[in-house]
């Protein structure tokens, strides 16, 4: 029998998990030990550490409900969810539009709505504004009836999965005209901070760290051939453009709220105007290509495979 010491655990490990049948776990796991023991080693972790880190990940299980996953929220907040989206996006085998992150306040059931329909159900005096665009390919060739789902939060800075998760607010799902136009009428959206009150913002106030994210809105965007496109538009003006702490921001997602552009499908309502260009489905777009899910979605995913 092999003495195992901090030196050969991690081939004794490898060896009893060489049997594992499916090929890509295998890889992945055998690669996820020997960093995690790597790790141990370089920081010759504590057993008062060991376990301290055993608590948080319980607290961070514990907090994750329907409503709220924090478990994404940690992957966010250590940029591994941007890591991710980034290798997940040189897979496309054609440049469109710059993705961004899908986030934890996602939602499957969002309402259906028509053309220039308000997607708030309460609009502040002075904060409504449209959004509007055009959907393409990567040669600029309009997309008739592709679908746009918008989320973001309300002019207060909160979602609605936020304020009340039992109703559906702040989000809709459109449909491209003939040449690829979409209008949607909104309302500016607030940065905010991240959910504080749990493990990950307690993590991230350990850290010195602020905890915002700049004022977005949210797109996933889907037409049949295309790779799907999961992105968001960032304020330019937010002063946390920089410093995103999910590190989901970018310079060239970034739009200005224009007061009186002519071109505005709604006329005397100031406007975001932004394209959108899609890539080709490839090989790699096969398999769900998001980076985060609705949160009651994962939920019910496990108890389904229970």
């Amino acid at each position: 029998m092999q003495e195992l010491t901090p030196e050969t655990i991690t081939g004794a490990v490898l060896d009893q998990m060489a049997t594992t049948s499916d090929r890509r776990m295998k890889e992945v796991m055998a690669a996820a030990v020997r960093h995690l023991h790597d790790f141990a080693r370089e920081v010759n972790l504590t057993p008062g550490e060991w376990i301290k880190g055993i608590e948080f990940m319980t607290l961070v299980g514990k907090t994750c409900t329907p409503a709220r996953q924090e478990f994404i929220l940690l992957s966010d907040t250590l940029g591994l969810s941007a890591l991710v989206n980034g290798l997940h996006d040189k897979t496309a085998i054609e440049e469109g539009t710059h993705t961004s992150l899908l986030g934890p306040f996602y939602r499957e059931a969002s309402p259906t709505l028509a053309p220039g329909s308000q997607i708030a159900r309460h609009v502040k005096p002075g904060t409504e504004c449209v959004l509007y665009g055009k959907i393409t390919d990567v040669h600029g060739k309009p997309l008739a009836g592709a679908t746009v789902s918008v989320w973001q939060t309300s002019a207060d800075g909160l979602y609605d999965i936020q304020e009340d998760a039992t109703t559906t607010d702040y989000r809709g799902v459109f449909t491209t005209d003939a040449n690829g136009l979409f209008t949607i009428r909104t309302v500016k959206p607030r940065g905010y901070s991240i959910p504080m009150n749990g493990p990950v913002g307690s993590m991230v106030r350990a850290q010195g760290r602020h905890g915002m994210r700049p004022a977005h809105i949210h797109f996933l965007v889907g037409a049949p051939g295309y790779r799907e496109l999961v992105t968001a538009l960032y304020l330019r003006d937010d002063p946390h453009l920089s410093d995103d702490v999910v590190f989901g921001s970018s310079d060239d997602l970034a739009v200005d709220i224009v007061p009186d552009d002519p071109s505005c499908p709604i006329p005397g309502v100031p406007s975001i105007r932004f394209d959108l260009r899609l890539s080709r489905e490839g090989e790699a777009d096969k398999t769900s290509g998001r980076v985060g899910s609705d949160p009651s979605a994962i939920l019910k995913e496990k108890a389904a495979a229970s």
